[in-house]
């Protein structure tokens, strides 16, 4: 979604129909005390396979195997170059399809609100709660979205919560409740109050919600780019204390032509 490349693709290609498939990329982030890796090598429509359990990019591999997404990782960092390889196994026995239309040619649709993971890299293994959803468009996003805030956590008896705030262009905003009960059921519900968070150190805009009579705030900032932020928030939500993964994007930024500018040196490419 936030290719450089395919964005001046785009706009170098008659009516702007570039071929999405030749940029393509597994993307990587890893936090710790010993700092953050990132892994977001582009690779062409040569070094993708696909079929209906199997996308394969490049080195690496996501496949379904039952009730099961495996991944294979095998990349490289940038721009310190380093080795990023091992398995992530994320368990979905419950799937849920419940799209939702966030735009009149975007998509969005959880697909595991409520799984768990299993991951080992080179060695370092972890396990514990994780969340797998997808997005399809049949548009740039910076031409549908100014920005957004989302979130999600899961609640002590299984359930998750997800918040979405967008601001469209062309179109009011939309202001996005949903609760993912174990049993499969989907609930639309009333966001709680909004509330502002302070702005990373990119000085991109964050805002989050928060249980009327409570106010969220910032943990810990995991990603802080130009145009991004995931952010670890302290919030209540349905009475409960959470700490939820949370992201705020600009699209505005990202189509900015500094920010297009900067983007290949975390982001590097081999055609083929």
């Amino acid at each position: 979604m936030f290719s450089p490349y395919y964005a001046w693709a785009r706009r170098h290609t008659p009516r702007g129909q570039a071929d999405p498939l030749n940029h393509c990329a597994l993307n990587v982030a890893l936090y710790g005390r010993q700092g953050a890796r990132w892994a977001m090598t582009e690779r062409g429509r040569g070094q993708v396979q696909r079929d209906a359990a199997t996308l394969q990019i490049g080195p690496s591999e996501l496949r379904w195997v039952g009730d099961r997404l495996h991944i294979e990782v095998n990349e490289v960092a940038a721009p310190w170059p380093s080795r990023i390889r091992g398995t992530v196994t994320v368990h979905a026995p419950r799937r849920f399809h419940h799209p939702v239309q966030l735009a009149p040619q975007h998509r969005w649709c959880p697909i595991a609100p409520a799984a768990r993971v299993e991951v080992d890299l080179g060695g370092r293994r972890w396990a514990g709660a994780g969340y797998l959803d997808s997005n399809q468009g049949d548009a740039p996003l910076e031409q549908a979205f100014q920005r957004w805030d989302w979130s999600r956590a899961r609640l002590a008896d299984g359930r998750s919560l997800v918040f979405y705030d967008v601001d469209r262009v062309g179109a009011a905003p939309l202001q996005l409740g949903l609760r993912f009960d174990p049993d499969g059921g989907v609930h639309h519900i009333e966001p709680p109050p909004a509330a502002a968070l302070p702005r990373s150190l990119w000085r991109v805009a964050r805002g989050a919600r928060s249980d009327a009579g409570s106010s969220p705030h910032v943990l810990q900032t995991l990603t802080d780019a130009p145009f991004y932020a995931r952010s670890l928030v302290d919030a209540r939500w349905l009475g409960e204390r959470v700490t939820a993964v949370h992201e705020s994007l600009s699209l505005t930024r990202f189509d900015s032509a500094w920010v297009q500018a900067m983007l290949p040196f975390r982001m590097p490419r081999v055609a083929g």
